[in-house]
Formats: C-alpha cells, structure tokens, sequence
C-alpha cells in the first residue's frame, strides 16, 4: 500500500475559499446555533460575487418544462427555505404561488391529559398540527401559459435557487425564487431581456382566516393573528421596481409597467424554544417583526440580497461533492421528470441521476433545518393545515432517518436543529413522564412500580407535548442518534450538553427493565434483564416483554453512556452499575422454526413477514452490534439476513431506504442498489415512488399518496453507506459499491465515524485514492478489499493513501 502523509492541509481549496467568502459576508455563523424569528443585526453583504457560472452551475441542477399546478404543489412546487421558513413554488408564468410555511406554525400543546387507557390523545387542537403560514400569489394575467414559448424551469441545488424562464411576444422573461438566511425572507425576482414589462398584483392571504392590513405609504401588505394555545404568528410582504409603478391597492400590491419587479415576504412565530417560557416568547410581534424584515431586505438591491444567500447557502452545499459515473448523451438531454421515468422504464442506470438525487437530500437538509426546529414528516413544505400524522416528529423511525444523512453527507451544523430540540423539550419530558408514565391503565407502564429519567411516545410536538401511544424505546434511540453524532464530530462540548439526555434515559431504563430466567440450546439457564410489556413498531402483540428492538437499543445505550462517562469523567461510579446491567441484557437468538432473528421472545412470527418496519434489525443498522465478520456469530448474521430476506424488497420509499442500508451493512451491493433504484420509480396515481419534483410519495391507498420526506433523506443515507462505513476507529471504503457505479467514481467531504472526513476515488470497482482528514479524530483503521492499514492523525492533519485494493 503506497502512502503519503501530509501535515495540516485543507484537501478542498474550492470550499475553503468559498467559507472565506461565507465569513466575509458575515455568515459563517449561518452554519450553527438556534437563532429564532427575532430581530437581529443586518447582515454583512459579500464584497464580490459568490455566483457559479452558468456552466458550474449546471452540474448541480434539475429542469422541467412546464409549471407546477396550483392543485398538486406538494407533487410539482419547487422547494425553498432558509432553515425555518420552507416555500414551494408553482412558477406558472401568469400566476405565481407560493405556499409558505414557518417550521414553529403548530396548533395544540403540552397535551398532558392522558386518555381512559393511559395514551395521549393525537389530534389537531390537543396533540396539535404544523399548519401552512400563507399563500402569495403574484398575477401577471397577460403572461398565460399557453401564450409562452420554450419554458424552463431550474432548480440550482448549490445555490439555493429556484427559477423559471420562457419568451413572450419577442421578449425572454425570467423568474428568481430564494430564501435567504441572512436576510430572513423570501425573495421573488422577476427581469426580462427584450423591452417587455410586467403588470399584475401580489396578494398575501393567510390561511386560518386572518384579516389583510395594508399600507400604501409603508407599500407592504401583512396579518397577524394567534392561536387558541396563544401562539402569536405574522407575516408581510413588499414590492419594488426601478421602473414602472408599485403601490397599494385594497389589501394587494399593484405593479404596471415594471420592466423589473421585487417581492419579498417574511413571516413567523413567538415560538420559544424553552420550556420554562412554556415556548412562547410573550414580547415578540410577529406581524411588526415580519414587516421590518422585508422593508430593511428592500432597502438593498435585489443582486445584494441574491450575493449574500449565495455566499451563505453555497459553502455548505460544497461541503460534498458525488460522482457516481457518467450518464449518456440521451439522458443528459431528458429534463428531470423525463429522466426518473426513463430510468424507471428502461432500467437502465443513469449514475447523474442517482448522484443529483443525493445532492437533492442534501439540498432539502439545507433549506429545512438551519436555525429553527427540526423537520419533522414533511418539513417546512406544507400545501394546507392537514398534513398527515400532523407532520409531527415520528420517534420510532421517521426523525431518526431524517437525521442519518446530516454527518454522513458533509451537513453536521444542519443535525444542531435536531440536537437543540431534544434538549429544549428534555425539561418538559422530564416531567411528564414522572407524573404519568405509571399510570395505571398505561399498559406500557413500569411493572416495578418505579420511573425515573424521561420518556416519549410515539409522536412529538415542540411544546414538550407527546401523542398516541407511549412509546418506551424512543429515548434510547433517540439518544443513539444524538451521541452517533459526537462520534463523526468529536465534540466535546456537544457531548457535555447532550449528557442530560442520555444519563436521563439510561435512568428510565434502569427503572424499567425486569428480570426473567431463559434456557439455552444447551438446556442451561440463566437470568436475564429484558424490557417490560412493550410493542415493536407497528405489528404484533402490545404486551410482549425483551422485544429484540428495545432490548439492541438499551444495549446500545448503556454503552453509548460507558463511552461519554469516560470522555467527560463524570458520574463513573455510576457508569459502572449500568455496565453490570449492561452484561445481563437479553440479546436475540435465532428462531429454530423460522431461521429469523427473533423479533419478540418467542420462536413464532407473531407480526406480518413483510411489514414495513425493520425493529427486530436494528442492532445491524443503524447499530453496529450485528455485522459481517468475526464479531458476529454465524447464526446470528444468517438470521438477521434471512429475516432481511422475508421482509421483501418492495414497501414504502423510508421502509426501502432502510432495507437498503441494511443490505450495504450485509454488503450485499445489488440488493442495496436495487431499493435505491425502487424509490426512484415514478408515483402515479398516488402510488409509493418519486415525484415530479423529487418528493418521495407514500402511498395510503384509495388512489391517495401523501408526501413524506424521510425517504428523501435516508436514501441518499443509503447511497452514501454503499461507499463508506464507519464505526470508531474502523473504516471500510466501497462495502457494497454496485456494478452501476463500478467503472470510476469520487466523493469527498463524506463524514466517517470516530471524528474523520473521507475523500474517495475509484475505478474498475477498486479504490484509487482516499484522503483522511482529522476533525477531532486521532486513531482508525482503513480497510478497502483485503487491504487495511492503520493511522495516527492530529486534529486538523490528514493522510492520503492511493492504490488501494
């Protein structure tokens, strides 16, 4: 194995440079914290242009050639946002409309009542829903589609844009759609090449029934309203031009004769994250608060206000770069619709496609969850005040996948929102779960009468408020996500503040697990601790005790909490009656009668062989209990692959992204590829697939799908687990690289566990080159094929090494 060493150097000088240009234009603290919709100092604007040109600029983009429709904007609207306001926009050349939702817009509360059978309720006034904000709509009526010629519609995943363009009567117009982060709003550009001018209104309507304010000197339009739970909300827009005329008509704005128009709207909430606020912060108005916004954003030219969301939104694109192969000439020239159905019809592999999918994830993760509360089913993409399961935060898979994608794709500040959430809630867990976790018709309670530390049910709010059904292994995985993070990181300080977190689940479960006898194959026995009467999600009997979900993610968390004693030196003592606890966990066996690994303690399937969910496999991923060496009995990894084997390759796209990365860890490559390739069959008629614009869709029968956004992160999760695997201290390039993608290949900025980042390259299905650079790592061992090597690196400092098998 040839290698090179190299002290301390940046191994992206593009990404550096275009970070120096982040802080330059005051944003690179865009990158992290929690700021909410507050007032805040104006921005420092770039000195010089951050734009891509057209040809960079392509390499990253999806078109279309036609308009959204207004009816189905959560199947057509392009998506944008700045981390807490999300958009889809329908760019129909006569009428714009904009769908905007603020991440914090929730009905409901703290929903601390418990119903007859000690559950939560889970409706929209109790549990509460995330709603859409408002609707803008900007009308040119003599721009009607059928009038225009040779429409493109774009959207620049690595600087945030979405855009529109098409010929009228000579003239070439385009439109700008962003949501810029250092500026708080969203901004419309509408310019033209040819002498023409746009005409028409912009209206701004809430959705909740709020009365319009207008303002023809201040020439902006805005509401403001609140809740039944008293949860204030605004929103206001203007609109200038250098030419033409803008002013305030009734509640809309007009504009004649503009040969350029700007709109900016903001919009937002007195959403606190803090408990003993109760959320809410009672001095903020909204309304007055989304006015200011737009009226100092339109104090500055519209190429300023485009140049700083650039300059924020663009380094933290670059932090990954993906190269799967080459597609040919012929799909290269099918738009972005056309191509996901060729793909799907000729089933022939298109590596640009599946590369552009991932950066999709990426894309979305950036305009979602940056500085606000975490994505939930949908994220901050909403068509109307119904969204199913209330858009809330799944505890049993859902947030967890939308998550596993953050490290591993080069986005770890985007994984804070997720993070400063579970601990503004933590407080209010806290005490819920000791007041009403025992309670006695809760079928989930602690048969030892005991409770202690905190716990979930299977839906979360952002009031502290859970909904359904309890659900006792949330906080364990929960948890297991939290501190995977401080494993790519290396953290710290991330791991001292997540510390509450993790030490209050591990104190639920030690008041919880009970103790029960089991026999061998050898016909010894011995005492075990298991989990109390629980329910693997979402099938099977609600009373089954040591259920293999629960039971793999204690076993993860009692040594998850091992790890951080160690690192933060406290609470040692402690730690050391959990690791006694820790040794006389159940772990899962193999079913004599099914050859599966269990799922519940019982040799019988007592669930549906094909379901959804992949519980009982947890320990394989996302944990690393279960693995394809010499750590893992035989048995054991030929029933977890054979229960695999049952559960099919044909489900819902979050159900298949799992499966997928289930296989990458079986380093079954094809397997892997092929769910990667069933999520990106087109949805029709509501059917499980992908979108026109790239939504997953999960369909609920009837002809109805529904758009869920977790797929949208777990399969380029999954694509990403086909190049790299890692666990601290051991790193595996290429597992399960498929044939698709075997001729050449790169990716770089790919984050590796144990505080590394990965750049890889390779060709004829062997690695050519990778470079390791250390963000808090020290020591990991490489592996690719029959190759392995060993190294010691500082933070900061990395190696390359090259001709790798």
């Amino acid at each position: 194995m040839d290698t090179q060493h190299t002290e301390s150097r940046d191994n992206h000088p593009s990404r550096r440079g275009f970070l120096t240009l982040a802080a330059t234009a005051g944003t690179a603290a865009a990158l992290g914290g929690l700021p909410a919709f507050t007032a805040s100092a104006a921005p420092l604007r770039p000195t010089e242009s951050p734009m891509l040109s057209a040809a960079e600029a392509a390499k990253n983009q999806l078109w279309w050639q036609a308009p959204g429709d207004s009816n189905s904007m959560i199947r057509q609207g392009l998506p944008v946002g700045n981390g807490r306001l999300g958009a889809l926009a329908s760019n129909d050349p006569s009428s714009e409309l904009l769908t905007i939702t603020d991440a914090t817009l929730w009905t409901g509360g703290r929903n601390d009542t418990l119903q007859s059978d000690g559950q939560f309720p889970y409706g929209r006034d109790d549990f509460g829903s995330l709603t859409l904000l408002a609707r803008l709509t900007v009308d040119i009526p003599d721009h009607d589609l059928g009038s225009v010629d040779n429409y493109r519609r774009t959207l620049d995943l690595a600087q945030g844009l979405v855009s529109a363009s098409y010929d009228l009567s000579g003239v070439t117009y385009r439109r700008q759609v962003f949501a810029s982060r250092p500026d708080d709003v969203i901004v419309l550009y509408f310019s033209q090449q040819g002498g023409g001018t746009y005409t028409g209104t912009v209206s701004l309507a809430g959705t909740h029934g709020e009365s319009i304010t207008a303002n023809s000197a201040g020439r902006y339009a805005s509401f403001g309203a609140s809740f039944a739970n008293g949860l204030k909300y605004g929103a206001a827009v203007t609109a200038y031009s250098g030419t033409g005329k803008v002013a305030v008509k009734g509640t809309t704005i007009s504009f004649s004769g503009c040969k350029d128009l700007t709109v900016v709207v903001s919009g937002g909430t007195n959403y606190a994250p803090d408990a003993a606020a109760d959320f809410r912060d009672l001095s903020l108005d909204p309304e007055r608060l989304a006015r200011t916004k737009v009226l100092n954003a339109a104090g500055h030219s519209t190429s300023t206000l485009l140049h700083t969301h650039v300059a924020d939104f663009r380094p933290v694109f670059e932090q990954l770069d993906i190269t799967l192969g080459t597609s040919s000439a012929a799909q290269r020239k099918l738009d972005t619709w056309q191509r996901v159905r060729a793909r799907y019809r000729d089933d022939v592999p298109d590596p640009e496609l599946e590369s552009a999918y991932l950066q999709f994830g990426r894309y979305l993760m950036i305009s979602g969850s940056r500085g606000s509360l975490p994505m939930g089913l949908q994220g901050p993409w909403l068509d109307g005040n119904d969204p199913d399961w209330m858009g809330d935060y799944h505890t049993d898979i859902n947030v967890q996948m939308n998550y596993w994608m953050a490290d591993r794709a080069g986005l770890s500040d985007c994984f804070d929102a997720f993070a400063n959430y579970c601990l503004a809630q933590l407080p209010s867990w806290r005490d819920v779960t000791r007041r009403l976790f025992n309670t006695s018709t809760n079928r989930y309670r602690n048969s030892s009468e005991k409770v202690a530390g905190w716990a979930v049910a299977f839906s979360t709010n952002p009031y502290g408020g859970s909904g359904w059904w309890w659900h006792p292994a949330a906080n364990a995985w929960l948890c297991q996500s939290l501190f995977e993070h401080y494993e790519y990181t290396q953290d710290r300080a991330y791991l001292a503040r997540i510390y509450p977190l993790i030490k209050g689940a591990v104190e639920f479960w030690e008041a919880r697990l009970v103790t029960t006898t089991v026999t061998d194959g050898s016909g010894a026995s011995r005492e075990v601790l298991v989990d109390d009467s629980d329910w693997s999600p979402e099938h099977g009997p609600q009373d089954a005790k040591g259920i293999t979900y629960a039971q793999e993610l204690v076993w993860n968390l009692f040594g998850n909490y091992h790890t951080a004693t160690r690192v933060l030196g406290k609470d040692i003592s402690y730690s050391a009656t959990i690791d006694g606890l820790r040794e006389r966990l159940y772990l899962p066996v193999v079913s004599p009668k099914t050859g599966w690994l269990e799922e519940w303690m019982s040799p019988d399937n007592l669930g549906e062989t094909t379901h959804r969910h992949l519980s009982p496999l947890i320990g394989l991923f996302p944990g690393d209990r279960i693995r394809p060496d010499d750590s893992t009995r035989k048995d054991i990894l030929a029933g977890a692959t054979a229960l695999l084997t049952a559960r099919g390759m044909d489900s819902y796209g979050w159900s298949n992204a799992w499966r997928s990365l289930c296989w990458s860890r079986l380093k079954n490559a094809e397997n892997a590829y092929q769910l990667v390739v069933n999520n990106l069959k087109p949805s029709a008629g509501g059917s499980n697939g992908t979108a026109p614009n790239l939504f997953d869709i999960m369909d609920m029968g009837e002809g109805r799908g529904i758009f869920q956004i977790d797929a949208n992160f777990g399969t380029p999760s999954a694509i990403i687990e086909m190049l790299v695997y890692s666990r601290p201290g051991h790193v595996e390039l290429l597992p399960a690289l498929p044939a698709a993608w075997a001729a050449s290949g790169s990716v770089s900025g790919v984050g590796v566990r144990g505080g590394f980042v990965a750049d890889i390259g390779w060709k004829n299905g062997k690695v050519t080159q990778v470079t390791l650079k250390s963000v808090g790592g020290r020591d990991t061992t490489v592996v690719a094929g029959s190759a392995s090597r060993k190294i010691s690196l500082k933070p900061g400092e990395s190696v390359t090494l090259r001709n790798l098998g």
